[in-house]
């Protein structure tokens, strides 16, 4: 007598991912290791069987939030795994909440899992799927990190990023190349290169060379840059290339004539944090800020589509009034296209802490109000230059028909990276628009932050 056996149900994980795009990634790289592991991921605390909480501890305001979002799981689940930059202060989560599971650090994929596996022991193996299943992507389908390498070799006063990730740790060039090439034949539109110092990908390795497609390319951030230029989509189209966290060492400058070409995304975003001279020698950060000047404009001459963002702290330890008015001064004279800018906060571990001539919170507050009316309303000014003009455009999001039966959509430009920059918001979107597709835009309106706008002919 034949007899069946039932296979019992797939352990489900469910995953809170909290911070920084690197966080994203390292997120989208846990849950694709236990699914092939044999776990289901669950969309809600109700159906899971653990929950991960990767966490950020970058500030103490990420800390709280962090802290928050464990107490939530172990009240919605109660069966909660930390993970994250944050696992690296595992006294502090284990006092705040004393019910969690495990506490790993940032990147320990492997503690990670064996953590799970301890929790909720898979129920089936990796051979149940004999069709294998693409990367879990926590990124909408026609977008993707692309992680080039881990950690960072500054000691900037206020950060602790080395503490919680390390030194610089670099992927080989054809392990990012093969991973770019993947996912852009399963879809992805937009590829946005992240990593803690860009510029210095491949530094600790020496700028290896590996083979690729039958040519040597080096572990360097212009020969990626190239490789990555040369992809294109299954329909033939180039893929747009977006650059983070790009320090302005001499070398950026061979990536610009890329962007002029078409090959990269016109965009380049770079942590300048001041411009005073004064602050940055306290942060311990290069203070170049005239040659940076020169080679904004340079950089304009030779591609002047190209759009830099930047973010800015502001009530850094001992800067005075005469040091913030430089840096609107600068601001002014930069004419940078995006801006951040956040309040200092102390943070634990950072050399910044012991500094003199702490900034009074009502000072810091009157200062970040100063440089977001500065940088508003340069990016208006910037934004209704832009009235007129045909642009490119990559759909995000497509709206229900209205009452009227006309359809919306947002997108983003070139000028625009997914969650921190401005978006275009679309009339008369036609019904068989579809995330990830690029399209020509006529732009009508521009606020501070945000474009509007009507689709010409698709690209």
């Amino acid at each position: 007598m034949n007899t069946t056996t039932t296979l019992p149900d797939q352990k489900k994980v469910g995953m809170v991912s909290l911070g920084c795009p690197k966080a994203l990634v390292d997120s989208e790289r846990i849950l694709t290791r236990l699914r092939a592991d044999g776990y289901a991921m669950s969309p809600d605390y109700a159906g899971a069987d653990v929950v991960l909480v990767n966490t950020c501890g970058f500030l103490d305001s990420a800390k709280e939030e962090s802290l928050a979002a464990i107490g939530e799981a172990i009240a919605e689940n109660g069966r909660v795994i930390v993970t994250g930059c944050m696992g690296e202060e595992a006294d502090a989560i284990r006092k705040a909440h004393p019910q969690v599971l495990a506490v790993t650090g940032a990147h320990q994929y492997e503690q990670v899992v064996e953590a799970v596996h301890e929790a909720a022991p898979p129920s089936q193996g990796p051979f149940v799927d004999l069709v294998p299943q693409p990367d879990i992507k926590l990124t909408p389908r026609h977008y993707s990190y692309l992680k080039i390498s881990e950690g960072c070799n500054h000691s900037c006063a206020f950060c602790i990023i080395p503490h919680l990730r390390g030194k610089l740790a670099s992927r080989r060039v054809d392990a990012v190349l093969r991973e770019a090439e993947k996912l852009v034949a399963a879809g992805t539109k937009e590829l946005l290169v992240i990593s803690q110092d860009t510029s210095a990908y491949g530094v600790d390795i020496r700028h290896e060379e590996r083979d690729w497609k039958g040519h040597p390319v080096r572990a360097h951030m212009t020969d990626l840059a190239r490789e990555l230029g040369q992809l294109r989509t299954p329909q033939g189209e180039v893929p747009w290339v977006r650059l983070h966290y790009v320090y302005p060492y001499p070398h950026v400058d061979a990536v610009i004539p890329l962007m002029a070409e078409g090959l990269l995304t016109p965009y380049l975003d770079i942590p300048f944090q001041h411009a005073s001279p004064s602050v940055l020698r306290a942060m311990k950060r290069p203070a170049n800020e005239a040659k940076v000047l020169e080679r904004l404009k340079s950089w304009r001459a030779i591609c002047p589509d190209i759009a830099i963002r930047s973010s800015f702290v502001v009530g850094f330890p001992g800067e005075t009034e005469e040091d913030f008015r430089y840096l609107l001064d600068w601001l002014e004279e930069a004419q940078l296209d995006r801006v951040g800018a956040f309040r200092f906060e102390p943070v634990e571990g950072a050399a910044a802490n012991a500094l003199p001539d702490p900034v009074p919170e009502e000072v810091k507050e009157e200062r970040y109000a100063r440089i977001m009316e500065v940088t508003e309303r340069i990016s208006a000014a910037k934004l209704q230059g832009k009235i007129g003009k045909t642009i490119p455009v990559i759909i995000d999001e497509v709206g229900e028909p209205d009452e009227d039966g006309d359809i919306g959509a947002t997108g983003r430009s070139q000028a625009d990276a997914p969650e921190i920059d401005g978006q275009v918001y679309l009339r008369d979107a036609s019904a068989d628009l579809a995330p990830g597709d690029i399209v020509q835009v006529e732009i009508e309106d521009a606020d501070a932050h945000d474009l509007f706008g009507v689709i010409g002919t698709a690209s």
